[in-house]
């Protein structure tokens, strides 16, 4: 190779290699500093598409885990509405079942009628329970509607085993990360209280000689209630003439006008619906159960693209960093090859 003073091929080749080593050097720190294999999409275009879109999932399927929390609370707070309720109807079986007793003398009976009477608009007023301003019982004529921006409730109807039309209302928990009702979803019940407290077969005539049971219930029992749920807020217009039947806020004014029977079945209808509001719940817990393992696995997939192997990653900055200071040193002794030429001019 001949000596020249104008151009050094070496110097240049081991310039390059140090600015390839020093590239190298800093891609294995940045990958060491922040955990991550693709620091950038350069590293790898394909992987870094992947790994957006898993990360975008992963994000999705945790909010869709803290929906599924919130609904399950919502019907824990339902729930514990529907054991308040439970005890009360408890308790008006019980007072029906002392005013019977043939001792009990007409002022004892009244005194049973107002602590029923009490305890109607106890029922009553639950009804107006929400959790975080979203209602959790209905009624058939006009449920609440939580949010106009929000579609309302889902309502289906059905006859029951004892002929009467129930109104049933419920909402829908979206339980898979598209967000489609197809791909997942979980109704849970918005307790119809007009359903679960109707008076069927009416009053009981034997005590409410001035009322005609027959023409007036049958067609509309809904409209009767333990809880004056019919209108909700005022009397029944159906029954509003009847002031012997209804104190002036439209709730039952005796306690003997209501049957043992018919308390037993509204417990028995509540009962039902606990025994519902507890399949949801365990329903949503599965459903939960499986979004954690979906979100483990997009967890372990993401991580397989994106996180550096540290050991690895380690191994190659000592390597690069060798590289770096071994080819600095040859850059400036390539640098020396020309000073040659000025030996042999001297």
């Amino acid at each position: 190779m001949p000596i020249v003073v104008n151009s050094n091929v070496t110097a240049t080749t081991a310039s390059f290699n140090l600015s390839h080593a020093n590239d190298a050097l800093r891609k294995s720190l940045s990958r060491l500093s922040s955990g991550k294999r693709i620091v950038n999409p350069a590293d790898d275009a394909g992987g870094m598409a992947v790994a957006y879109k898993l990360q975008s999932k992963l994000k999705r399927t945790e909010a869709v885990r803290q929906n599924i929390q919130n609904g399950i609370s919502y019907l824990q707070v339902q729930d514990g509405a529907l054991n308040v309720m439970g005890k009360i109807v408890d308790r008006m079986s019980e007072l029906r079942t002392m005013a019977q007793d043939i001792t009990k003398n007409t002022s004892d009976v009244e005194n049973y009628s107002k602590e029923f009477l009490e305890l109607q608009r106890q029922l009553s007023q639950t009804y107006r329970e929400k959790f975080n301003g979203v209602s959790l019982f209905s009624v058939s004529a006009a449920p609440l509607v939580d949010n106009p921006l929000r579609p309302q409730l889902n309502k289906s109807t059905t006859v029951n085993d004892e002929g009467v039309t129930v109104t049933i209302f419920s909402r829908t928990v979206y339980t898979n990360p598209s967000g489609q009702s197809a791909d997942g979803n979980v109704s849970i019940g918005v307790i119809n209280l007009q359903n679960l407290f109707r008076l069927d077969g009416g009053f009981d005539t034997r005590y409410t000689p001035s009322f005609n049971s027959t023409a007036n219930i049958s067609s509309s029992s809904n409209l009767v209630s333990l809880a004056n749920l019919g209108n909700v807020g005022g009397v029944n217009s159906q029954f509003a003439a009847h002031t012997s039947i209804f104190t002036s806020d439209g709730f039952i004014s005796s306690i003997l006008f209501v049957s043992v029977g018919q308390f037993t079945s509204a417990i028995e209808r509540l009962a039902d619906a606990r025994a519902e509001n507890g399949a949801e719940q365990a329903r949503l817990g599965m459903t939960n159960e499986l979004l954690i393992q979906n979100q483990t696995n997009l967890e372990a997939a993401y991580g397989r693209i994106m996180d550096a192997d540290i050991a690895l990653e380690s191994t190659r900055f000592a390597r690069q960093n060798v590289l770096v200071q071994s080819s600095a040193a040859m850059v400036a002794q390539a640098n020396q090859l020309t000073s040659i030429a000025l030996t042999i001019l001297g």
